[in-house]
């Protein structure tokens, strides 16, 4: 489900918006509910949300305003609703991105209609994004044969090991060089420090067995490293953009 906030400084307005849509039926959820700008400046920090439904004029700080300071860096998708037909404000909106502009009173089918094709491209957007993600990931190999610096010997340690408990003392211990200068020397050949390479590089070997090994995720879990399921878990979805079930799901 797509998470939706409501702006609305109209009581009638935001009651009627809140129980008269079918959100379910869009793949939506309201996430939460502002009366003002200011009050929906906070409420999308906090949310987060995916789609900002919002009203122009209101108390505080206007909905044009609020969208400035928050659609850049939260990078949601927005519709204005707005009893203001000037083709100012609607030039206004255009120029901040936003997708629909729907005057009041609002047609509750128009905004269904309008909320059925953005949930759409929201969610190929981010299907199209996850399997970038992925795509870098399994490309992501860092081949070191035949060269020999300390560097590359710190990526085979790391590839013949990542199964296992490893730590940069180990690492450190196995060259023969300090853990600062194999961790420098590391960052300037792969772009990433060693906890970073490993856990990418792990992540990478997860992938790949989800993919064409037929075992289970706590097994995936405990063949690539992560001897805590849970935090196998977070660490995937972080890096991936979804859980390893999810991706299991989506991989069938």
């Amino acid at each position: 489900m797509l998470k939706v906030v409501l702006v609305e400084d109209e009581p009638m307005i935001l009651k009627g918006l809140l129980y008269r849509m079918d959100w379910l039926t869009s793949g939506c959820v309201v996430a939460g509910t502002a009366e003002d700008g200011e009050e929906g400046c906070q409420l999308i920090k906090e949310v987060t949300p995916d789609i900002v439904i919002t009203d122009i004029r209101m108390p505080f700080k206007d909905g044009l305003q609020m969208l400035k300071e928050t659609k850049p860096m939260y990078q949601y998708e927005a519709i204005i609703l707005s009893g203001y037909g000037e083709f100012a404000y609607a030039q206004q909106a255009i120029s901040l991105g936003v997708r629909d502009y729907l005057l009041k009173p609002i047609d509750l089918d128009e905004l269904a209609a309008s909320l059925k094709q953005l949930t759409k491209d929201i969610q190929e957007k981010k299907v199209k994004k996850q399997s970038m993600i992925i795509e870098e990931l399994l490309s992501f190999n860092m081949d070191v044969e035949g060269t020999s610096t300390y560097a590359a010997d710190a990526v085979r340690f790391i590839k013949g090991s990542y199964d296992q408990k490893i730590t940069l003392s180990m690492l450190s211990e196995e060259i023969g060089l300090s853990t600062v200068s194999i961790n420098t020397k590391l960052k300037e050949l792969t772009g990433y420090s060693f906890n970073e390479f490993l856990t990418r590089y792990r992540i990478t070997k997860a992938l790949d067995k989800l993919q064409h090994e037929h075992m289970l995720v706590y097994e995936v879990a405990e063949t690539t490293g992560f001897k805590d399921y849970k935090y196998f878990s977070q660490v995937f979805k972080k890096y991936v953009g979804m859980s390893p079930k999810q991706f299991l799901k989506e991989s069938m």
